[in-house]
C-alpha cells in the first residue's frame, strides 16, 4: 500500500486533520505538520507540541476483524524498532502508547479508530520529541538527538516511519 502525503504548516491536531480527510473521502494518508497547536494524547491529555520535533498521523482502512490491543501492539513495535536504530542507547515501552529512553518519555502513539460507509479505519498519531522536550510535572521526557551520534532529521525520520507502515501494511490488511 502507498501512502498518501498531506503536509501542513500547521495544524489543530494531526489526527483532527486525519477525520477530516477520510470523511472527504481520502483512504489513506501520512499527514505531517511543522506545528500542532492541539495535540491529543491518551484519555483526553494533551501532547505538547514544541516546534522542531515530530508530530505525524498515518491512516488507511482496516480489517473488520482486528483487535485495538494488537493495533497498539504493532504500532508500538514499529515505531519503536525505527528509533532504536536512531540513536546509541536502548528504549523500552511503557504501556499503553510511550516509549522511553533512560525512563524518560520520548515519543507517544495515540491509535483512534473510526467508520465511514461501514469501513473501519485506524488513525495512528505518532509524536516523537526529537530537538527538544517538554518540561512536565512529574513526568520525565527528553529527546532522541540527545542520544545519537548524527543529527537525526524529521523529514527523514518521517519518511522512514512512513516507509515502514506501507511495508507492514499487511499486518493490519488481514
Amino acid at each position: 500500500m502507498k501512502l498518501k502525503k498531506f503536509y501542513y504548516k500547521k495544524v489543530k491536531s494531526t489526527n483532527e486533520t486525519a477525520i477530516r480527510l477520510i470523511k472527504q473521502n481520502h483512504p489513506n494518508g501520512f499527514i505531517l505538520s511543522d506545528l500542532q497547536i492541539s495535540g491529543k494524547g491518551q484519555r483526553g491529555k494533551k501532547w505538547i507540541s514544541q516546534k522542531g520535533n515530530l508530530f505525524l498521523t498515518i491512516f488507511f482502512s482496516i480489517s473488520q476483524t482486528l483487535d485495538i490491543n494488537k493495533i497498539i501492539k504493532i504500532n508500538l513495535q514499529i515505531i519503536n524498532k525505527l528509533i532504536n536504530k536512531q540513536i546509541l542507547t536502548t528504549t523500552s515501552i511503557k504501556q499503553p502508547n510511550d516509549i522511553l529512553i533512560k525512563k524518560k518519555k520520548v515519543c507517544g502513539i495515540l491509535q483512534e479508530i473510526v467508520f465511514k460507509d461501514n469501513q473501519k479505519y485506524l488513525i495512528i498519531g505518532i509524536g516523537v520529541n526529537l530537538l527538544n522536550s517538554p518540561n512536565i510535572n512529574n513526568y520525565a521526557t527528553t529527546f532522541l538527538n540527545k542520544y545519537s551520534k548524527k543529527k537525526i532529521y524529521k523529514i527523514q525520520l518521517a519518511n522512514k516511519i512512513k516507509i515502514e507502515f506501507e511495508k507492514q501494511y499487511y499486518k493490519f490488511a488481514s
